[in-house]
């Protein structure tokens, strides 16, 4: 063991992350102090000492190679992608979705791990892949490694933890030099997919029928013949290019197997989700439109930051949280109660917080010799940046309601502690990153 590897870290990205878990050991305090100034909670004991073990495995993985896990991928994808089909069946019920594994007063939420498991898979097939494999075959089973957790967390259902995948796939695989357009082709068909799946509430509560051409997408009779026309289209397209060799016969191809797939998938998501899930997802642009029912969390969050003003309200004053008119406070809107207390100043801190570590992340990325380690970097600075964006997106009201925490302050002791795993694994790279 090589203890010298501990004073050769990014000191930056290690600070930063510690300075952000400690901000949110103290918004999860603030989160369980009740309107009579009494703690009612004990959520932020069980979040120190997740951090804790999180701090210690840092340790651990800066001084053993980050290497060797290059060796056991396989086997951590398959033991998490087991625990989590595990919980499928027989996982503690939270919030509508049985994501945990319960141990006394802990418990541990398997998917959390699986992400981490996910990249380091990925990483190490697109290393493998990158000299002996043709890219579309090299895209299609990097799709298939992560579609195969996603399909399992989705099982659960906990749709905001699937969609964390979707940029670990896009990033790492733009990083490995996958061709750009089956990538755009994954952006479009997740983007068509989205937008046919909340089109029939979108076109009720938003458009408010302003558009009658739309509603034929909601006849499924309509639908159908839409989807046999493509399809006959699609293959006379693909037997020209076949024959003639011609671009715009390809071009034909990529646009309609999009709108194809995307129809299919979203008559798919209309039998998995309710309407209330979909409302979720659209609600935002105009939260007034169910003030009492899934506009309320934007609502009240969007008070709680606006309240806290340029300097904040100050540490445990807040009182939209302290009050309970945040839902969820603790997790999926603890950013509230950081803006309300923190004000525009301790969130221009967070940002900047955040934007340090990413910047590391990617300064990993590129500084490393080895492939393995920078396509892990790639992946998991995607992860952090697409926790991020969605979270904060989602409390000021200007992003879908996923249920995605944000990552280092929310209250969930495996979100911490695979978050640190993550930067202690980049802290291993850093370390190594001009050796062979």
């Amino acid at each position: 063991m090589n203890f010298k590897r501990l004073i050769e870290i990014d000191f930056t990205l290690f600070f930063s992350s510690l300075i952000l878990t400690f901000f949110g050991i103290l918004m999860i305090y603030s989160s369980g102090i009740n309107s009579a100034g009494v703690l009612v909670s004990n959520e932020y004991i069980k979040q120190v000492v997740f951090a804790v073990i999180g701090l210690v495995f840092i340790g651990l993985l800066v001084i053993f190679d980050y290497r060797r896990l290059y060796d056991y991928a396989e086997y951590f994808y398959a033991f998490f992608l087991l625990l989590v089909l595990y919980t499928v069946f027989f996982g503690k019920l939270v919030n509508g979705a049985r994501a945990w594994i319960g141990f006394g007063n802990f418990g541990i939420q398997p998917s959390e791990f699986l992400k981490i498991a996910t990249i380091i898979l990925l990483a190490k097939y697109l290393e493998n892949s990158q000299r002996s494999e043709e890219p579309l075959r090299r895209f299609i089973i990097a799709s298939l490694i992560v579609l195969l957790p996603m399909l399992f967390i989705l099982l659960q259902p906990d749709l905001g933890t699937a969609l964390v995948f979707i940029p670990i796939l896009l990033v790492t695989c733009f990083v490995a030099g996958i061709t750009k357009r089956y990538i755009v082709y994954t952006i479009l068909l997740i983007g068509f997919t989205g937008f046919f799946t909340i089109l029939p509430l979108w076109q009720v509560h938003i458009l408010k029928g302003a558009m009658p051409f739309l509603k034929i997408f909601q006849n499924i009779k309509i639908v159908i013949v839409l989807e046999l026309s493509m399809i006959l289209i699609t293959g006379i397209a693909w037997y020209g290019f076949k024959r003639y060799r011609k671009n715009y016969f390809y071009w034909i191809v990529y646009v309609l197997s999009i709108l194809i797939l995307s129809l299919f998938a979203s008559m798919a998501a209309h039998k998995v989700l309710k309407d209330y899930q979909i409302m979720r997802l659209i609600v935002f642009l105009d939260p007034y439109i169910d003030p009492k029912g899934s506009g309320w969390n934007i609502i009240q969050s969007v008070t709680a930051i606006g309240s806290g003003g340029f300097l904040g309200k100050g540490f445990l004053q807040g009182t939209q949280s302290h009050y309970r008119f945040l839902p969820q406070q603790s997790t999926d809107f603890i950013f509230s109660i950081f803006s309300e207390e923190m004000g525009f100043l301790g969130g221009l801190l967070l940002f900047s917080l955040f934007l340090l570590i990413l910047l590391r992340l990617l300064n990993i990325m590129k500084t490393t010799s080895d492939p393995f380690g920078a396509y892990i970097a790639a992946g998991f600075s995607s992860m952090l940046a697409f926790h991020f964006m969605i979270n904060v997106g989602m409390t000021m009201g200007i992003m879908p309601i996923t249920g995605i925490p944000l990552i280092f302050l929310s209250y969930g002791g495996s979100s911490l502690l695979s978050t640190l795993l993550g930067i202690g694994i980049s802290l291993s790279i850093y370390v190594r990153r001009f050796e062979h």
